[in-house]
């Protein structure tokens, strides 16, 4: 059965697909009708969206899948693999956008019915606000990079689609009180425009989602806060060493050892390490958490050094027990 927020997650991801799907078939038909580069680039604009927004309505739906025989670690990174892909497919149409205006400015012709363009554009910009706010809300809830990434492509959508507006109103202008200047131009320079903040975007993107490919760590501040919930329990450790942490899709990995007293049992030491897996996945849920368990004797090599808790004095103290020990043993 599925969760509430998973839920949420796949109705927001439709929601966009459904929205983009009535953008370009709108946009395409005034482009077209008005012969407006502008129009039509953001016309494909938002084809890459839909396109996008499908990838991103898939990978949520995929990505939730628990791990399997086949997949120890779950799905998760399907939406790293999205974002990476979605952005890959804006840089192409970038290019295809930049083409297509460099091509109008050599050919300008004039263009009527300007004003459908304005109301495309302004019914796409609101639309596209609505929507992205939506996906950054939900997104942010359930750590989705799908979903955030696809609020990111809308947002941009926004500025493009204001850009374009504002084109056409000029030359709309133009028509009504400068009938004898040639504003078309700005057609072609508004088109270029949009492909530069296409650019800017998916360069974001492909930084964001591509990290979680190459198993970066989580942000600092995620780590920080890992230290300080390990240190919470420096009156039961001994020290700590080797944190790893990964992230793909809205799953993260954490691991690392723990120093504790040689003596301690089995029982205290699991204890210890359910504890702090326990206050770790509440604050960060979706983690799985490995602790390793080492015996400390006192001696701290380059790896726990510094995660060592104990005073030199302590150090001593235990490092002269396990000598006197060792030494009634033999």
């Amino acid at each position: 059965m599925l969760t509430n927020l998973q839920k949420k997650k796949e109705r927001v991801a439709l929601l966009s697909v459904i929205s983009n799907s009535a953008l370009v078939s709108m946009k395409l038909i005034v482009g077209l009708l008005i012969c407006s580069v502008s129009i039509i680039s953001e016309a494909i604009h938002s084809g890459v969206d839909l396109l996008a927004s499908i990838i991103a309505l898939f990978s949520v739906k995929t990505s939730s899948k628990p791990a399997d025989k086949n997949h120890s670690f779950g799905h998760g990174k399907i939406e790293n693999v999205s974002g990476t892909i979605e952005a890959l497919l804006i840089f192409a149409a970038a290019g295809w956008i930049i083409y297509e205006a460099f091509e109008k400015i050599n050919k300008q012709e004039p263009l009527d019915n300007l004003g459908w363009g304005v109301g495309i554009m302004l019914v796409a910009s609101v639309t596209n606000i609505f929507v992205s706010q939506r996906l950054f809300k939900i997104g942010r809830e359930t750590d989705s990079i799908a979903l955030q990434a696809d609020a990111w492509h809308l947002r941009t959508d926004v500025y493009t689609s204001a850009g374009v507006m504002i084109g056409l109103i000029l030359m709309w202008g133009g028509q009504l009180f400068l009938p004898g200047v040639n504003l078309y131009w700005l057609d072609s320079v508004a088109a270029i425009a949009v492909a530069l903040l296409i650019i800017k975007a998916a360069y974001d993107l492909i930084i964001q989602s591509a990290s979680g490919l190459l198993d970066a760590n989580l942000p600092a501040e995620e780590e920080e806060w890992i230290h300080g919930e390990i240190l919470k329990y420096g009156h039961r450790l001994h020290g700590y060493h080797r944190l790893r942490t990964r992230k793909a899709g809205h799953f993260r990995f954490i691991d690392f050892h723990i120093k504790v007293e040689p003596q301690m049992n089995v029982i205290d030491s699991h204890s210890i390490t359910e504890e702090i897996s326990k206050n770790i996945e509440i604050r960060y849920p979706n983690t799985s958490v490995t602790i390793h368990v080492e015996p400390c004797d006192g001696r701290c090599d380059e790896d726990c050094f510094g995660g060592c808790l104990l005073s030199e004095k302590e150090r001593h103290k235990i490092q002269n027990h396990i000598n006197v020990t060792s030494s009634r043993q033999i």
